[in-house]
Formats: C-alpha cells, sequence, structure tokens
C-alpha cells in the first residue's frame, strides 16, 4: 500500500494556480493524478485540451465556468470535462480551494469532440454575431459585402439552421472622425453625412440579402449617449487617468491631430498608415509616435506639444487579455498580433480625444473632449445586445452582461487590434467579474484589380451597382469563394461573370436542368423510388454524407471558412455532374431500369442535400430549389442525405435558377 499525504507534495505554479504531479500511477498508465490548490480570490488560467479530466473538491468552495456555464463547487463534487471543453476553477470562497484532477486520454471521445466543431459551446446559450459598424462615410462596395458583413449573416443562418438561438447585430458607427473628414470635402455637416450614408449603408445590406436583428444608429438612438457615459465612467472607477501626454498638432491651425486628420509610416512595419492604427501590420499608435507624420489640414509639418486626456495603461491588461483569448476562437494571426502590442512596456493609450464630433464624458476634461469612438463601440456592443432584448423581451441589460452571452466579432484585419485587444481589457476594467467569451472571425484585405477597396478614395464596386434580385445569389456566392481570408484576394468584374457563366450557369444550372428533363422524360416529373443499389450508388450516397460532414465543418463555429464552403457546394455538383453523365449509359437499358431508378433517386437526394446545404450562403436559389423539389424547409440543416419520397410531384425541369448577368460599370463614385 502507498499512502500520499497531499499536504506534503510539492506544488509549482501550473495553469495559473499551484499543482503538484502525482507520482505513483505509472509513465505508461492512461490515468494521470495532480494535486491543486486555489487559494481565496485566485483562479486557474482558460483552458482546454485532448484529455478527459476530472476534479474532485477535497475542501473550499468556488465555481467552475466550462464553455460559457457556471456551476458552484464545494467539498464532494466530481467535475467532469469532455475534450476541448473550456474550463476554469475560481475559488469565491475564503478559505483554500483544494482538488484532485484525474485525466486520461480517450481516442474515441476525442474524435467525437472534435467532430463538435465548436457546436457544443454555444449550445443552450444566446449567441450575438456582430458584423462590425461601418463608418458612414460612404455607401458599401463589395470589399466591406465580402468580409463582416456577408460573413456574419452566413454564420447566423447555419446556427439558426442547426438549432441555435443566434442573432446578427451591427450599427451605424456615426461618430468616426472619418464622417467628420467626409462632411468637409462635401461641405456639410457630420451629422447629414451619418444620416445619409447610415441609410444608404442599411439599404445595401437589405440589397445583400443581410438582414439584421438589430441596427443601432448611434446619433439617433435614445439612451446610447447617456448609456456611453456610464460605461466611460465604469472605466474611470477602473483605472482610467487623466494625464498629460506627448500629442500631435497642425503647425498652422492649431487643431489636434489623430486618425483622419493625420498620415504617416508606422513605426513598426514602416508601410504608409494613418493615425492610431496601421492597416497593414495592424499595430496601433499615438500619432507622436509615427515616422514622418503629415497633417491634412495644412502643408506645414505638425507639431508635438502636450494635453490632459483620459488614457489607460494597456500594458496592466497583458495576463487578463492573454487569459480572454484563451477562451475562445483566436486565430495564430491574432495571437502574434498580442503579443508584439502587449510586449510594450506602460503603453497609454488615449480614450478621450479634444473634437467637436462625438459623446463627450460626463467627468470634467480639459476643453471639448469626447470619447474616442473605438471604445465607444466597445460599449455599443453591449447596448446592442440591451436594445435587441428589450425588443424581444429578453432581460439582457448593457450594464449586467452575463456569463452565458456568446459573442462572435467579425471584422477585417485591420481592426483586430480593436476587437481582439482593446475591447477585452476595457470590459475587465468596467467589469471586473465578468469574463468575456469572444470568439473572432477576422478577414484580409478584398483587392480591386490590385489595389485596396477605398471609400475614401471611391475605389471601388459598389453594393448597388451590382446587386438585384436576379443577381444577389450570385455575388454572394462570388464574395464567398474569393473573399480574402488567410491572405488578400482580388475582384475582377471579367472573372466575376466568368464564374457565373462558368460555373453557376455551366455546371449548376446545367445539372440541375438535365435533372429536371430527365424527371420529365422518364418518370413523369414524379420522385422514382429507389431500385436496386449497385457499388456505385452505395459509395456516391456516402460521398454525399461526407460532403455533408465537410460543409458543416466550413460553416460551424471552429473551422468557419467561406472559401471552403464554396469549394464544397462546387464539389458537390461536379460530383452530381459526374454521376448522372456517368448512368446516362444504362439509361436506355430496360434490363436496369432498377439501377437507373436508384441513380435518378440519388441525385435527387444530392439536389435535396444541395438546397439545404447552400442554404445559409444562398438563401433565395436554396428556397426555389426547395420548393422544385416539394420539400417544406430548406433552413434546417440536415443530419444526413436522404431520399426523396417516392411519388412526390416535381417541378425541377425549366427551372432557371441563374441568369446571365448584365455587365456593370468599372469602378466609380458612390451615387449620392
Amino acid at each position: 500500500m502507498d499512502i500520499i499525504d497531499l499536504n506534503q507534495a510539492q506544488r509549482a505554479p501550473a495553469f495559473g494556480i499551484e499543482m503538484a504531479a502525482i507520482a505513483g500511477l505509472g509513465e505508461g498508465e492512461p490515468l494521470r493524478l495532480a494535486y491543486g490548490v486555489v487559494e481565496p480570490g485566485g483562479e486557474s488560467r482558460p483552458h482546454k485540451h485532448d484529455e478527459l479530466e476530472a476534479f474532485l473538491i477535497l475542501s473550499g468552495e468556488g465555481v467552475i465556468d466550462a464553455d460559457g456555464r457556471r456551476q458552484p463547487v464545494s467539498a464532494g463534487h466530481l467535475a467532469l470535462f469532455k475534450p476541448f471543453e473550456m474550463h476554469v476553477l475560481r475559488n469565491t470562497g475564503t478559505q483554500p480551494l483544494r482538488f484532485c484532477d484525474f485525466y486520461w486520454r480517450d481516442p474515441a471521445r476525442r474524435a467525437a469532440a472534435a467532430r463538435d466543431n465548436g457546436a457544443s459551446r454555444l449550445q443552450g446559450r444566446p449567441v450575438f454575431v456582430f458584423s462590425t459598424p461601418p463608418t458612414p462615410n460612404g455607401d458599401l462596395h463589395l470589399g466591406h459585402l465580402s468580409g463582416p458583413y456577408l460573413g456574419a449573416d452566413v454564420y447566423v443562418r447555419f446556427l439558426r439552421a442547426s438549432g441555435h438561438e443566434a442573432y446578427h447585430l451591427t450599427g451605424s458607427d456615426d461618430y468616426q472622425s472619418y464622417v467628420v473628414g467626409r462632411a468637409r470635402q462635401e461641405d456639410s455637416s457630420p451629422q447629414q453625412v451619418a444620416s445619409h450614408y447610415s441609410a444608404a449603408i442599411k439599404s445595401t445590406l437589405d440589397l445583400m440579402d443581410i438582414h439584421l436583428d438589430q441596427y443601432t444608429v448611434t446619433t439617433r438612438d435614445p439612451g446610447y449617449a447617456d448609456g456611453l457615459r456610464d460605461f466611460f465612467s465604469r472605466l474611470v472607477r477602473g483605472g482610467a487617468e487623466l494625464r498629460s501626454d506627448a500629442a500631435l498638432f497642425d503647425a498652422e491651425t492649431g487643431d489636434y491631430l489623430y486618425e483622419v486628420d493625420v498620415a504617416a509610416k508606422c513605426p513598426s512595419c514602416g508601410s504608409p498608415c494613418g493615425g492610431n492604427i496601421c492597416e497593414e501590420c495592424g499595430e496601433p499608435n499615438n500619432c507622436v509616435d509615427l515616422d514622418a507624420p503629415r497633417s491634412r489640414l495644412s502643408d506645414a509639418a505638425p507639431v508635438t506639444g502636450a494635453i490632459r486626456r483620459y488614457m489607460i495603461n494597456l500594458s496592466a491588461f497583458k495576463d487578463a487579455v492573454e487569459q480572454h483569448q484563451r477562451l475562445g476562437k483566436v486565430s495564430p494571426r491574432l495571437q502574434q498580433l498580442a503579443e508584439r502590442v502587449l510586449a510594450r512596456k506602460d503603453y497609454w493609450v488615449p480614450i478621450t480625444h479634444p473634437a467637436q464630433w462625438g459623446v463627450p464624458p460626463a467627468e470634467e476634461v480639459e476643453g471639448n473632449q469626447v470619447i474616442w469612438v473605438w471604445p465607444e463601440m466597445a460599449y455599443g456592443f453591449l447596448h446592442g445586445i440591451a436594445a435587441l432584448g428589450g425588443r424581444l423581451g429578453k432581460a439582457w441589460k448593457a450594464d449586467q452582461p452575463q456569463p452565458d452571452w456568446k459573442i462572435v466579432h467579425f471584422f477585417g484585419y485591420d481592426n483586430s487590434y480593436y476587437h481582439s485587444i482593446l475591447y477585452p481589457a476595457l470590459y475587465r476594467m468596467a467589469f471586473p467579474d465578468w469574463r468575456c467569451d469572444i470568439d473572432y472571425n477576422e478577414n484580409e484585405f478584398y483587392l480591386l484589380d490590385g489595389l485596396k477597396f477605398s471609400t475614401s478614395r471611391r475605389h471601388a464596386v459598389w453594393g448597388k451597382d451590382i446587386l438585384s434580385p436576379d443577381s444577389v445569389d450570385a455575388v454572394r456566392y462570388y464574395l464567398a469563394r474569393t473573399r480574402g481570408e488567410q491572405e488578400r484576394t482580388n475582384f475582377t468584374l471579367d472573372d466575376f461573370h466568368a464564374r457565373v457563366e462558368g460555373t453557376l450557369l455551366g455546371q449548376w444550372q446545367l445539372w440541375l436542368a438535365g435533372l429536371g428533363e430527365r424527371l420529365r422524360q422518364d418518370f413523369q416529373q414524379e420522385a422514382p423510388d429507389a431500385g436496386s443499389w449497385t457499388a456505385a450508388h452505395t459509395a456516391y450516397f456516402d460521398t454525399l454524407n461526407q460532403r455533408l460532414a465537410s460543409l458543416k465543418i466550413h460553416y460551424g463555429a471552429d473551422g468557419f471558412s467561406l472559401n471552403r464552403v464554396a469549394e464544397e457546394l462546387d464539389a458537390l455538383v461536379a460530383g452530381a455532374l459526374r454521376f448522372a453523365q456517368s448512368n446516362e449509359r444504362i439509361r436506355r437499358n430496360p434490363a436496369l431500369r432498377d439501377e437507373y431508378r436508384t441513380a435518378i433517386a440519388l441525385e435527387l437526394a444530392a439536389a435535396r442535400l444541395l438546397a439545404q446545404t447552400a442554404a445559409p450562403l444562398l438563401p433565395r436559389f436554396a428556397q426555389r430549389l426547395g420548393r422544385a423539389l416539394g420539400m417544406e424547409r430548406v433552413d434546417v440543416w440536415p443530419d444526413s442525405a436522404t431520399l426523396t419520397p417516392p411519388g412526390a410531384s416535381l417541378d425541377l425541369a425549366e427551372q432557371r435558377f441563374f441568369t446571365p448577368l448584365r455587365q456593370p460599370a468599372g469602378p466609380r463614385e458612390a451615387q449620392a
């Protein structure tokens, strides 16, 4: 017999607490044992792994947070964790919380957990999916639409089809300095510019079949400004300081320079950039640290002065941000960006700026200052949830964020610093007890003829130039197929039209029209009952289910990729075309009628699967195809490929799911 005195075990820091490995089970054994202690007020780092794990609480009390679910624990409780389940153990008592940790590997359970693709961490929770609020200094172009807005819309449609409670939220980012810049160009007021382009943006989203659950117009939403001031006051109580620091000013006008009013080279990567952020490397700046800055207000070289602003020491939240990024989905690129930014020592970031356009804080400031629009956006997300909840009868409050809220952000890489670094720090300041659980889905720039889409330079194909009821699915398909995910990609009108002609018309329409004609000629437009199955039939049916599994991965939380979704849908259609061409050889052979019936039944199964799996991306096409196939609904994610009920009346013949598109004009300025 071996007696192990856990109180004498040599503990060392691990997972943010004190842990001791327990010897005696043997390195070759599948079960491992450790002993841990969490001191009062302490907590383990968020972590997940491929082992199954069990915590046996020996003494003390606390809570366990696991994928957004909070459960109190005390002596005698045994907590079990599945592979890849994120978990945190927190001591909420006054005595040390002591526990034994058992962990072991189970290949079958590990594989099953991986197939879950992040769905379990969303189950039973409200999922708030945000596309980054657009700046109303112009309408939306295809670069915008291809990124956060299409991505968030498709993701929400898939989640709902899979049974999750999911909402798509965004708004009009009215108080951006870029709105002021556009007002100067148009000899207008910031409010007029914001109102005009906010309405234009909302109508373009509607044309794109992106129908939002919440669209917050920050200058017009009742209670928004007061709620923002309250959030800012929480930041002040959480450590924001009014301090004097260096700032950049125009030498002729004396105006304070930031964001739109200054251009320079990035001090981190040397690329051309504007004030406060570099679109190339994603790193922030405070304007005074820019290389060779130039004012957009005069030709004189900017000068450095000092001003008292509210600022936060971002470096103080290094551990909080790193722990936050372990909770949800964060790409290696975002992790690398956080490592670079958080390596800065005593990095003070201003959160108010001298300006006339914006919401001033309740606190006294030097002169006219407003809450910087990027920290404002952190509040705007919470306000959007509360506003949505008010309409739905939900008790969601912006000043009381809940641990079960699952938040998902879609944004361009140039906004990565704000979303994945600054906002988690602000949330920790404002709500010290809330551990925001956020997944991040960033996209790269979408180029137009080799150059960046640009609202300010009016180098763009505008959504309204190309979107119509006949073209919207083709546009959604093409943007999904070519959008920048891991790297920058390029849009050309010629390639867009070639893809519509060659793929959507040349393959999708060709196959479905051919299937409809075979049904009309051979089965009086009724679904045949499957007859004799050959080895090729069973292999093809298995292929359909494999395709379904792959599509679920790339629509899902962990593996989301519209590039891969479009590729898989194309492969589904291409495989159906090959299967149809192969079975054409037996079509006129009476002796193989039973086998031919099975082939047509399987083609119909492929068409049904196409309608269901294309629905999140191509909703109009999917609805029309579903009606032609006699399906009641296409907006429910299937568990497997299914055969059409024998004898069902079908209407595929002569259906036109896609039409040739007119050639729009090239890049031009948006119409007022």
